[in-house]
């Protein structure tokens, strides 16, 4: 904390009236002096003026921080109702009066151990909102449209938010695409001392619509013009800041230059490092006007009360349609208006100090701006180029922006300023000792969550019947991508659960696959790792919420679905009248061990597979009661949907309507995920038809990390069996008891072994698949006694 803050930490005195009563023993001690002590106060107005420390009486202060209180010997100057609001504090200590010469050469040392004092009162965390705003509140405004400005503005957060130690507020001029997503990452991330403001960029486009720009960033790259007119009115400073800017300091170094600003002056900015302005760089170049070199936008202080103050939009309007009557257009947007502005009004312009914005565009003068890069402030990466622009430091800067690019955003989490955050406390409510403590906090963890990570277009079809195929992934699933985009046509939402350094890596295999970069109806939704479990049905309902249809496949990613599902699920919606019905559509699953597998084309096909060996129905030989109830021999000959009823364990893949019931997140890794979401679908009374004309293929992969915690840890069994019971309970209390079925015995570590346990179709499957091949054969080593079939 500032001495400033110490100054005025006698304010507590004015906030805590209670701590008269968190000191009974004083009042104990000295009853008369209680009795006396509005005489006493009438008869020594001194005394108020010299036992500043009285506060200090409370022997709760004098454990916890003894010499805070000591610091301010103005504090009764500036706080005389302290003194008679506790009269009694101040009668209980006379030898305060004693203590005070001391007092004022300890005080030194008492602002260095301020911290530590805050940091061991919980007293003082209530007056946390109070030392936010001591502490300078910086304000940054950025102009954000589009999928891909969103990740850019994410980096450039993440270099400021490292390198702060002042509460932030971000104002965001956004359209809507950029709005959902960032709203929806500010809000997942819960940043402390950070709040985030968005205005609606749509209502500021009449105000640039009729200026003609050439620049790529079209109508956006002018919203900076606006400013004065879309922020609030009382907001008096901002630094404006452009997407592809990266900070290597504190921000309120840059906030600090306000302070140096003359009377007249309103913009601060860097003059421009290439000779764009000079209009040497090709024969027939003409800029906009501009003083000397010009000036670069990228990095702007705005004095917004004094820019209201002279008009600064009547006038940056006239010098734009003095200046287009000959130029005809901006070929870098705002920054040609500004500059002209500056051209005919140099006094209102204060010139930063260039390492304020390295411009790493080519042929530039950026190298002049440092002796060392350890000087430089701020990167702006404003060459089309991007990291590959020409720069003998620029492996150095690359460096710089990857690091933050990758770096782990929940480490930006700190509190500022020590106390503990709403989910510290509510860590602390745990109880510790519990077996499924580790169970507990996961549901505790709020994970950061950025929609729409590449560029997604949909338009919704007309008749109401479209159907999103929704699953999640990790990066060890990241091959499958590919082929299901292959294999459905329709509309995707998927959630991803990766590291920030993960979804670079996604982004660049994205980028470089010819099917992922041509399938624009692909929501991909990151949802950034945190904690010891996957939180797979938190990670599931990110990717359902996004579904933007009125139908939804859940499925999962290591499926292929057959080719033509996605059509023949639109017809079947409307045939079994989804819309007015509670139908779960059953897809039935089966797997193949295969990594090359020549795909079924249709259902004889795979009939013809299934009795070959080639394919198997989904987990009958490890998991036989998870699609056991699909009733595989029925659907064999069947012609039409056929209803199933609800048994234990049953985890069927389902097309429901969207606004079916989330998946409980209790449910982390391994275990109960999808079988507790199956299980409320039946206490809300849906049928489960199959379909008969549908299927779906799993591919083989190596087995995920939660699996083997699952049949190794038998802590971890038992947990999930408990959570099992709570969701059982839960489940009774919002459905009523008689709607929610019994899901059967405890999760093993193994599936259970013996024929008696496999349906009769499984077993004539299985033996006359083994009676073919004999003991070998491709597949055979799958199928043995010893592969945990029997």
């Amino acid at each position: 904390m500032s001495p400033l803050s110490c100054l005025l930490s006698p304010l507590s005195c004015l906030l805590s009236p209670v701590s008269c009563l968190l000191s009974p023993l004083s009042c104990l001690l000295s009853p008369v002096s209680c009795l006396l002590s509005p005489v006493f106060c009438l008869l020594s107005p001194l005394s108020c003026l010299l036992s500043p420390l009285s506060c200090l009486l409370s022997p709760l202060s004098c454990l916890l921080s003894p010499l805070s209180c000591l610091l301010s010997p103005l504090s009764c100057l500036l706080s005389p109702v302290s003194c008679l609001l506790s009269p009694v504090l101040y009668l209980l200590s006379p030898v305060s009066c004693l203590l005070y010469p001391v007092s004022c050469l300890m005080s030194p040392l008492s602002c260095l151990l301020y911290p530590v004092s805050c940091l061991m009162s919980p007293l003082s965390c209530l007056l946390y909102p109070v030392s936010c705003l001591l502490s300078h509140l910086i304000h940054v405004a950025c102009v954000c449209a589009g999928h891909n400005a969103t990740r850019d503005v994410v980096t450039l957060v993440k270099s400021v938010l490292f390198h702060r130690r002042n509460p932030l507020h971000f104002h965001f001029i956004t359209d809507t695409v950029a709005n959902q997503i960032l709203s929806a990452l500010f809000q997942s991330w819960m940043v402390p001392s950070v709040q985030v403001s968005f205005y609606d960029a749509d209502e500021l486009k009449s105000e640039v619509s009729w200026i003609p720009n050439k620049h790529y960033s079209g109508i956006y790259g002018l919203m900076k013009l606006t400013l004065t007119k879309a922020l609030p009115a009382d907001l008096s400073k901002v630094i404006v800041l452009d997407t592809d800017i990266t900070f290597a300091t504190d921000i309120a170094e840059l906030w600090g230059i306000f302070r140096k600003f003359t009377d007249k002056q309103v913009i601060g900015l860097v003059e421009n490092q290439s000779d764009w302005y000079l209009g040497n760089l090709w024969k027939n170049h003409k800029p906009w006007p501009a003083l000397g070199r010009g000036f670069n936008t990228g990095v702007i202080l705005l004095y917004l009360e004094r820019l209201r103050r002279i008009g600064w939009e009547q006038m940056w309007r006239l010098t734009a349609e003095r200046e287009l009557m000959s130029m005809l257009s901006t070929s870098l947007a705002d920054q040609d208006i500004f500059n002209a502005f500056i051209k005919q009004n140099p006094v209102l312009v204060h010139q930063l100090p260039c390492f304020w914005n390295v411009q790493l565009s080519d042929h530039t003068r950026s190298e002049q701006c440092y002796t060392e890069v350890s000087d430089l402030k701020v990167i702006h990466w404003n060459s089309p180029k991007k990291l590959r622009v020409k720069n003998k430091h620029v492996e150095f800067f690359r460096n710089l922006y990857l690091t933050f690019l990758e770096y782990d955003g929940n480490l930006l989490r700190r509190e500022l300023f020590g106390c503990p955050s709403p989910l510290q406390n509510a860590l602390e409510e745990l109880d510790e000792d519990d077996q499924c403590y580790d169970f507990r906090r996961e549901r505790l963890t709020v994970h950061r969550v950025h929609l729409n990570f590449l560029q997604y277009e949909y338009t919704p079809a007309p008749d109401g019947t479209d159907v999103t195929l929704v699953a999640q992934l990790s990066m060890d699933r990241l091959q499958m991508l590919e082929a299901i985009c292959k294999h459905w046509d329709g509309p995707i939402s998927l959630a991803l659960y990766m590291s920030d350094a993960e979804a670079q890596q996604f982004l660049r295999y994205a980028q470089a696959s010819e099917v992922l970069k041509n399938r624009k109806n692909v929501g991909y939704h990151v949802v950034y790792k945190e904690g010891q479990f996957y939180p797979v049905n938190l990670v599931r309902n990110v990717a359902l919420r996004n579904a933007k249809t009125p139908y939804v496949f859940l499925t999962d990613v290591d499926f292929l679905p057959m080719y033509g599902l996605y059509d023949y699920l639109r017809r079947t919606v409307v045939h079994l009248d989804m819309a007015h019905t509670k139908k779960a559509l059953v897809v039935p699953a089966f797997e193949t061990l295969r990594y090359r597998l020549s795909f079924p084309k249709s259902k004889a096909e795979l009939l013809s597979m299934l009795d070959m060996g080639t394919l198997y129905t989904f987990r009958y030989h490890v998991w036989p009661k998870g699609h056991a109830p699909t009733n595989y021999a029925k659907w064999r000959t069947a012609t039409t949907p056929y209803k199933v009823e609800w048994e234990a364990d049953f985890e069927p893949y389902v097309v429901v309507r969207r606004d079916c019931p989330e998946y409980d997140q209790r449910f982390v890794g391994f275990g109960w995920n999808k079988v507790s979401h199956v299980l409320e679908l039946d206490a809300q009374e849906f049928d489960l038809v199959v379909l008969p004309n549908a299927f779906m293929v799993h591919m083989p992969h190596a087995p995920s990390f939660d699996i083997s915690k699952f049949r190794s840890s038998s802590s971890y069994r038992t947990c999930l069996n408990t959570l099992k019971d709570e969701f059982h309970q839960d489940l009774s209390r919002k459905y009523g008891p008689a709607r929610v079925r019994s899901s059967g015995h405890e999760l093993t570590a193994a599936a259970p072994r013996g024929v008696k346990l496999y349906s009769l179709w499984t077993f004539v499957q299985w033996t006359a698949s083994r009676a073919r091949r004999g003991a070998a054969g491709t597949d055979g080593r799958a199928l043995r006694p010893g592969n945990n079939l029997f």
